[in-house]
């Protein structure tokens, strides 16, 4: 996939996976309705048949599909039910938010340079589950969110763009999860909208920004007092 900055193109094609609440893929589908980014979400895609993510979905016209992780013998008919309905919308890219499978290398490698992340750490650390409060039991002052392109190392694909967020005094998981997310909703869309517009390309096995390899993540800091709360991104 590849987009040439400036160049006229139609609204980029998305396809978004999601195992819940879908917070990341309404940010997104919300910023495509009101044109803020040359994309437009053509179908949700969820493992769980209950998942909240669904319904507000629908209620931005978006077709959704529910593909039910049925155990581990049958990943590989889940899997090739997943590819059927992402080529079926046509999408040139895949969001995975919120999506909670972890993907095999057959898949992954299917749409490489074509598949996002979000992850909400400062990778490389922090790779996997329960990372705020694995963040608060080290002591650590700063935290954030990642979002990186898939590759089969879990949590391990290049990194594109970072935020970070001040660990407060007093933190609970709550409010540290709550704190990096407000920031998710910023950054997630950005990194659409880079390829969107042909900022960000994937050449050769790893990605570029304005034309130059991107060898670290780009970081958007978050740390000063306020910053969040008065919108100044």
């Amino acid at each position: 996939m590849s987009r040439t900055p400036g160049a006229p193109t139609p609204p980029l094609r998305l396809a978004v996976l999601i195992s819940g609440r879908g917070s990341n893929m309404a940010t997104i589908a919300r910023a495509c309705r009101d044109g803020k980014l040359n994309a437009t979400v053509t179908v949700v895609i969820s493992d769980v048949p209950t998942a909240a993510g669904l319904d507000l979905a629908q209620e931005f016209g978006v077709k959704t599909r529910v593909v039910p992780w049925q155990g581990a013998a049958a990943r590989a008919e889940f899997e090739r039910a997943i590819a059927r309905a992402i080529d079926l919308s046509a999408a040139e890219l895949v969001i995975l938010a919120g999506f909670m499978r972890v993907l095999s290398p057959a898949l992954v490698e299917r749409y490489a340079g074509r598949m996002l992340n979000i992850h909400p750490s400062l990778l490389p650390k922090y790779r996997g589950l329960h990372t705020h409060a694995r963040v608060l039991e080290a002591g650590e002052r700063e935290h954030g969110a990642t979002v990186h392109f898939v590759t089969a190392e879990l949590d391990g694909g290049p990194a594109v763009l970072q935020s970070r967020v001040p660990v407060l005094p007093g933190d609970s998981e709550a409010t540290l999860s709550a704190r990096v997310q407000s920031t998710e909703h910023i950054i997630y869309p950005r990194v659409v909208d880079w390829i969107a517009t042909g900022r960000l390309q994937w050449q050769n096995g790893q990605p570029q920004l304005n034309g130059k390899p991107l060898d670290a993540p780009v970081v958007e800091d978050f740390t000063a007092p306020g910053q969040l709360a008065s919108g100044q991104h």
